[in-house]
């Protein structure tokens, strides 16, 4: 029997992505409703704790932007090391503490989620798996349905938890959840694309490289960054855009590419004199952006037009991802199997 090539599980997880978010649109609506209604009862929360790592991390960020734009409640990512290494029960009454993982096997996770129920927090688990130690640790568990994921680099799984979190915030404040059904759509364009393979020859030889963004879009800089390090084992650094100008971009300039990503909506406005800062330093930038907007890019991996900005990062993370995987075996690597890690990481 001949070996699979290099890639193969992180390509096909990849490209499962839109029927991915399909099950999910279908999949989620009573389970969804259960708990929004319970979010909305008499002791809503008057704020929100979220806790997570690795890639689940930048999903749990995102939630945070839906949360405070779209509920108006202040949001904030919780330091599970303060419940599991230093013993900290701080006061959660009338805290809403949601954990988000792939795998729900984090003992870190599980063991700060239970401390978080016993301090007094409602606690919900977003998870891939419903028999996961964490599900049985929260009061509440929601499933993202992306189905068994098996290279090491999580991809379809972190598009659904995206998916997920933001059909929970719309429910949970009765909102209209219909632009979502067009994602499959948007993302089978994005795993489509064809400016993928430029871009990874280009970048191939690169040891450094920045990438950056602002709003619902940072979260997008941020996981692509530790897909491009875990894959390509090259050193990528995200920053806010507006972090980005507070120092950092003194780093920046013709030889350590940066790239950007750029929505349509506030978050890509607020773009502008971060490319123009980035153009005048000479910088080598590809932008992750719609055909005509970051026009003066010197490449780009094109995403869809009319995306709302809200739900953009569902679509903008797909190029990226391509792009490690790319670049990843233009480097002789296997991006299926990152040296040194694991599906599940143990960390507490």
């Amino acid at each position: 029997m001949s070996t699979p090539p290099r890639g193969h599980l992180v390509r096909s997880e990849i490209a499962e992505q839109p029927a991915v978010a399909e099950r999910v649109l279908t999949a989620a609506g009573g389970e969804l409703a259960r708990v929004a209604a319970r979010l909305r009862a008499a002791a809503a929360p008057r704020t929100v704790l979220l806790t997570a790592r690795g890639t689940s991390d930048h999903a749990a960020l995102y939630a945070k932007y839906l949360i405070e734009v779209g509920l108006g409640l202040p949001a904030g990512l919780a330091s599970t090391s303060t419940l599991t290494v230093y013993g900290a029960r701080p006061d959660l009454n009338g805290v809403l503490w949601i954990a988000v993982s792939q795998s729900g096997g984090s003992p870190d996770l599980v063991e700060s989620t239970a401390a978080a129920r016993r301090a007094g927090a409602l606690t919900l688990a977003v998870t891939n798996d419903p028999a996961s130690a964490l599900a049985a640790a929260a009061e509440l568990h929601l499933d993202v349905h992306a189905g068994p994921e098996l290279a090491v680099a999580a991809t379809k799984s972190y598009t659904a938890q995206l998916l997920t979190l933001w059909l929970l915030v719309t429910t949970w404040r009765g909102g209209d959840a219909s632009p979502a059904h067009a994602l499959p759509g948007f993302l089978q364009r994005a795993v489509e694309a064809d400016d993928v393979a430029a871009v990874a020859t280009r970048y191939r030889f690169v040891d450094r490289l920045v990438l950056t963004a602002r709003g619902y879009s940072y979260p997008t800089a941020r996981e692509a960054a530790l897909k491009l390090m875990e894959t390509s084992y090259l050193s990528a650094q995200a920053f806010s855009a507006a972090d980005l100008m507070h120092g950092p971009l003194a780093m920046v300039d013709a030889d350590r590419p940066v790239i950007a990503v750029v929505p349509e909506g506030p978050g890509g406005r607020a773009m502008t004199p971060v490319l123009d800062a980035l153009r005048e330093r000479g910088a080598d930038v590809c932008a992750v952006a719609p055909d005509g907007l970051a026009p003066d890019a010197t490449v780009r991996l094109a995403v869809p037009a009319g995306v709302r900005e809200d739900l953009a990062p569902v679509v903008q993370i797909v190029p990226l991802q391509r792009l490690a995987v790319e670049m990843a075996l233009a480097r002789g690597l296997d991006p299926d199997a990152p040296r040194g890690l694991r599906k599940v990481t143990q960390t507490r």
